[in-house]
């Protein structure tokens, strides 16, 4: 049992620790996924990037990040699926290749 400051129990206070990193199965593909992509071109716009990555699944949101004052990239940006195993293939397939004549990275975006 836990008790908050005021001495009072809280409830659902302990999370076995497995849990904290498992993902189900189940909602392994309901659930939509992030993903950060950097070493971009300069002229890699939001076209391209969801056309390189809409073969890997449905790209629900595409974001490249632009200098606010000169609208130039910044060379990253960010793709989002509608399940988290379609951004499984596309980080399996698309991290180390080439886009725009760069060799782009591609992970899981720790950004909701």
């Amino acid at each position: 049992m836990m008790l908050n400051g005021r001495g009072r129990m809280l409830r659902n206070a302990v999370t076995p620790f497995g849990k904290l990193f498992s993902r189900s199965a189940a909602s392994s593909s309901a659930r939509a996924s992030k993903l950060f992509v950097g070493g971009l071109s300069y002229d890699t716009n939001e076209a391209a990037l969801k056309d390189a990555f809409s073969q890997y699944g449905d790209v629900i949101a595409v974001r490249v990040i632009c200098h606010p004052t000169t609208g130039r990239s910044k060379g990253f940006g960010f793709v989002t699926f509608s399940s988290e195993d379609e951004a499984a293939a596309a980080v399996h397939k698309m991290n180390g290749e080439e886009l725009d004549r760069r060799i782009i990275r591609v992970h899981y975006s720790e950004s909701g």
